[in-house]
């Protein structure tokens, strides 16, 4: 496994995943994107696509407001579709459970000196990707 540094697409597997979704056709990237996080959180024990999970992540959290583009020579080069507000909520839970398995290959994603700054960029992403909360008056006023 090669790691690179802290953000998304920094690491060899996840170099690959954007390959992957450079090389799917424009209507199959969603898909791609929504496979592997749903597998992410549906997963029992070892994390097998932890690293893509973040990169589709990131690039949900994009096209989020708020969110940081995509700017690394390692990230997809085609452009992806418009995101549906569903897939932020996967991104976030996929991402809790990437950050939940410390024990587990997140681990070794980075060196252990940069863990600190790759879980800072994870908390940034959940953050950016974590719907608003509803806006309830909580009592009425009259003028």
């Amino acid at each position: 496994m090669g790691t690179w540094d802290t953000g998304p697409f920094d690491n060899d597997t996840a170099a690959d995943f954007a390959g992957d979704l450079d090389d799917a056709k424009p209507g199959e990237r969603e898909a791609l994107i929504r496979g592997v996080l749903t597998r992410t959180v549906d997963a029992t024990g070892w994390l097998t696509e932890g690293e893509e999970a973040v990169a589709a992540a990131a690039l949900i959290a994009a096209q989020c407001p708020g969110g940081d583009p995509i700017d690394t020579p390692y990230g997809p080069e085609e452009p992806m579709p418009a995101f549906p507000d569903d897939l932020r909520t996967l991104a976030d839970e996929a991402l809790a459970r990437v950050i939940s398995d410390e024990a587990g290959p997140s681990s070794n994603w980075v060196d252990p000196k940069d863990w600190k700054q790759w879980r800072a960029n994870l908390n940034r992403l959940r953050a950016v990707l974590a719907p608003p909360p509803p806006s309830i008056a909580l009592f009425d006023v009259e003028q």
